[in-house]
């Protein structure tokens, strides 16, 4: 293994702390150089303000045309708060990056997967109130916390029930990560629960969070992240040289694209992604509410219930982090960084770096229009056999290199080169992952294609993207329209070669085929025909059924998984028992089988209004959009329109966060209430004598779903006892 650096920390003072693994045993060697700290500024400040730090003008016409370099932090933080409302400051941030983009190195460069120092990390704890630990209570204590390196489990388990048995645990803790010195830190909601519960417990017993390497403490600051139209607040937790990992934040980027999740807690994503059994066969459960009895009672169970949180939390892990790892040899960036950071400012750095070795001023970002998306259609309803998908290959960026011409204020011509270099980089591994001799190179040039795929196809996204340095949306919205009419073109092909067009989505088409089913390979040749040079169509695979519901909206059936996409059908605030009438529902019409449809509906007609359905199967689970704080002075000023997810947060204690999960039922009507949220109750405050949910309600809801459905039901099962077959 080469000098790998595996770790970077920017003191206050200025020194850049540097973790490098030099020897076969993996063992990290630490070392200190000065930050060079810059900046770029938009126009040439007066003398006073600058205070003798060296100026440099750069070449080009871009609105940053000053570079400046303070001799230190202390001076490039006083300069700074001197320029503010004076001139335009473009920096580096954070100041790791800043050290990598100067001196032009990457985290990892020399280091696989496979050599990367991984620990994942989940706790156990005990409850003395209503079933929720709560940190800040005295018994409420840490009663194991379990490590895994490797193949290496490394529990810690609280001997006693005492303060003095807990404190020794978390000073354990110190020492443990301080042997073993992983680069990465793994768990599933960790920033929220683990990392947070072991602060407070450790603050309250005077243990120092010690979980950092160069010798320092953990950091803690509020932070937020954007999953798609959303924000989730989170407790950040920031460890010098090591790499926190939230796989619970992880799935959740994940699933903007891929459209497949219902859920994303632990258990559920591990079922997903196979590395737990749908049955659970191969995993100990233990109810939330009987975790302390098991500890007490049943230590083997206990301990086993926590080894099968780190085995789905690593397999959670292996499938999705290496994208990131591969992204931190890319870019000038920190790993947990690459985790929490958009697209958009990982390309930026990448020409932050261009410009600045080559003293060139750079852009500010442009303002750009809106213009027409992709081609979207739905062609067909219903459910069909023998489906193909074909798509084209990197659609946008092979378009963008097919046309050529780099973005208006890209004056060095920087993003057509980057772009052709990351698509060989990717092709170059794509046939690696098919050739390589062993089975862990396959994987790992697997995982490289995969990040590069995601980094070509991100630039498209760039162009269109207002806060970009170098964006041109003008030349996006070519892109777009070339990208129409290329789509629109292989319909037509595909529909004359006698094939059904069942969607259409962007880049992808799905359809009807029993000629070619089994022979693919000879549709995509006379298909793939029609295109203009360097534009690949690629066959994706084949389904024996798809339910084509509405646009953008279906399931997919190979012969082992559904697969479902589109809101419609997958939403992941509908009622569990309404979910589980459109999984049954879905699985009939693919033709899987399973419990039906029909008779799941008369049980819960029949159920519902005598109080026997759980009511965990009503309840309604949400996530906060907005702090429950903000939305109570909201409301308090008049704000409309006031939600039942956020009035029952204003009811909890504590109360909870943004982009927490909150789950509710719905009491029965009483006088004067209107509207759903004045009926709202936690589902944890829920008394089946005192506050019993409402029938008419539930009853109401599974109605609608009948109707809904209706095209694809059988009606004469479906109707209620009253009006036999008059539903409809």
């Amino acid at each position: 293994m080469a000098d790998a650096l595996c770790g970077i920390w920017v003191d206050r003072a200025g020194q850049v702390h540097l973790a490098h693994r030099a020897t076969a045993d993996g063992v990290c060697v630490e070392s200190e150089v000065a930050l060079q700290p810059f900046a770029w500024l938009d126009a040439e400040p007066a003398a006073e303000l600058l205070d003798g730090v060296p100026l440099q003008k750069l070449t080009g016409d871009g609105a940053f045309m000053w570079l400046a370099r303070p001799p230190s932090l202390d001076a490039y933080d006083a300069l700074i708060k001197r320029l503010r409302g004076a001139v335009a400051v473009d920096g580096v941030r954070p100041l790791e990056s800043q050290h990598l983009l100067e001196t032009r190195q990457r985290l990892f460069a020399d280091v696989s997967f496979a050599e990367l120092r991984r620990c994942q990390l989940d706790i156990e704890t005990a409850s003395s109130g209503n079933g929720f630990s709560d940190a800040t209570l005295p018994d409420d204590r840490v009663l194991a916390i379990g490590l895994r390196f490797g193949d290496r489990d490394r529990t810690l388990v609280l001997a006693e029930p005492t303060d003095a048995a807990e404190k020794a645990m978390l000073a354990e803790l110190n020492a443990v990560l301080a042997e073993e010195d992983p680069d990465t830190i793994e768990g599933h909601n960790i920033f929220k629960f683990d990392f947070d519960f072991l602060r407070l417990r450790a603050k309250r017993l005077k243990v120092p969070c010690a979980w950092g390497r160069f010798g320092q403490r953990a950091n803690f600051r509020r932070s937020r992240l954007k999953v798609a139209e959303r924000w989730i607040d989170f407790p950040r937790c920031d460890l010098p040289g090591r790499t926190v990992v939230d796989t619970f934040l992880l799935v959740q980027l994940y699933d903007i694209t891929t459209r497949e999740l219902t859920a994303f807690g632990l258990k559920d994503v591990a079922v997903h992604f196979g590395i737990t059994s749908v049955d659970g066969s191969d995993r100990t459960y233990i109810a939330g509410n009987k975790i302390q009895d098991a500890y007490a009672s049943d230590r083997a169970t206990f301990l086993a219930y926590l080894a099968d949180d780190l085995r789905e939390t690593k397999g959670i892990a292996d499938r999705l982090l290496p994208t990131y790892f591969e992204q931190v040899r890319t870019f000038p960036i920190t790993l947990q960084e690459a985790t929490l950071r958009g697209t958009t400012g990982k390309i930026d750095l990448l020409f932050q770096e261009h410009y600045y070795h080559a003293g060139r001023s750079t852009p500010a970002p442009p303002e750009v229009k809106p213009f027409e998306g992709g081609y979207t259609r739905s062609f067909q309803e219903g459910v069909f056999k023998h489906v193909l998908h074909f798509d084209v290959a990197s659609l946008y960026p092979s378009l963008l290199l097919h046309i050529g011409r780099n973005p208006k204020n890209d004056a060095l011509g920087v993003f057509i080169p980057l772009l052709k270099q990351l698509r060989e980089y990717r092709l170059r591994y794509k046939q690696l992952a098919r050739s390589a001799e062993s089975a862990e190179e396959r994987a790992e040039a697997d995982a490289r294609q995969a990040s590069f795929k995601i980094l070509i196809n991100s630039f498209y996204g760039y162009l269109g993207f207002s806060g970009a340095r170098f964006g041109d949306g003008e030349l996006a919205a070519e892109v777009t329209q070339r990208g129409r009419d290329l789509l629109q073109a292989l319909i037509e092909e595909l529909s004359r070669q006698g094939a059904t067009i069942l969607e259409a989505d962007t880049d992808g088409i799905y359809l009807s085929t029993p000629e070619y089913f089994d022979r693919p390979e000879e549709l995509l040749a006379k298909a793939a025909a029609i295109l203009p040079a360097g534009i690949e169509l690629e066959y994706d695979g084949r389904y024996e059924s798809m339910f084509c519901y509405k646009a953008k909206n279906y399931a997919l059936y190979d012969g082992e998984r559904i697969t479902l996409k589109g809101s419609a059908l997958r939403s992941r605030g509908i009622e569990p028992y309404l979910k589980r009438l459109s999984d049954s529902l879905i699985s009939h019409l693919l033709g899987v089988g399973g419990e039906s449809p029909s008779d799941l509906v008369v049980r819960f007609r029949d159920e519902i209004p005598a109080l026997k359905t759980p009511v965990q199967e009503l309840a309604k689970t949400e996530i906060l959009s907005q702090n429950p704080d903000t939305y109570e002075k909201f409301i308090a000023t008049g704000g409309k329109p006031r939600r039942a997810s956020a009035e029952v947060a204003l009811q909890m204690t504590p109360r909870p966060s943004m982009g927490d999960r909150i789950s509710y039922y719905i009491l029965p009507r009483q006088k004067g209430q209107t509207s759903d949220w004045q009926r709202a109750r936690a589902l944890d405050a829920y008394d089946p004598m005192m506050a019993a949910y409402d029938p008419k309600y539930y009853l109401k809801k599974l109605d609608d779903w009948v109707k809904r459905y209706e095209p694809f039901l059988d009606a004469t099962k479906l109707t209620g006892p009253e009006e036999q077959g008059s539903l409809f």
